[in-house]
């Protein structure tokens, strides 16, 4: 019997690999939906308090979130591979790749309200340096209240 097993034809290269994706992607495809599952069963049946969410489920979602994230992205990528040997090629350099350098910030303009003297020694003002300031739809802004020194 053993050797009627290994008397028959092997299987080639490609019907391998071709049954390794199958098996690999409906144990990952179980595993996605057994979570979508559990997630919708925990907040349409299980009793939620008031105000939000309980403390226990919130942190079961902070955990299942990146756990599914990963399973889909890994689903996804093993269901997309090819064969093509230039394009796998051509991925792992785009994957590789450093990021572009981000633009500089803008460097920050003066403020119209500050003074035009910068010295220590010169005393604080209420008014600001431009004279009447702006409020809300060009209108001019109410003066400061007053407010003494306890």
């Amino acid at each position: 019997m053993i050797n009627q097993l290994w008397s028959e034809e092997k299987y080639t290269t490609e019907e391998l690999n071709a049954r390794l994706k199958f098996f690999i992607g409906i144990i990952l495809g179980l595993t996605l939906f057994g979570i979508v599952f559990v997630v919708l069963y925990s907040l349409i049946f299980v009793t939620q308090p008031m105000n939000g969410m309980s403390p226990v489920d919130n942190k079961f979602f902070e955990l299942i979130i990146p756990v599914a994230t990963f399973l889909t992205g890994t689903l996804s990528g093993i269901m997309l591979a090819g064969d093509d040997k230039d394009l796998r090629a051509k991925a792992l350099e785009a994957a590789n790749k450093p990021p572009p350098p981000s633009a500089p910030p803008p460097a920050p303009r003066p403020s119209p309200m500050a003074s035009s003297s910068m010295g220590m020694d010169a005393a604080p003002s209420m008014a600001p340096a431009g004279g009447v300031t702006m409020g809300f739809g060009g209108k001019p802004a109410p003066p400061p209240a007053f407010e003494p020194e306890l």
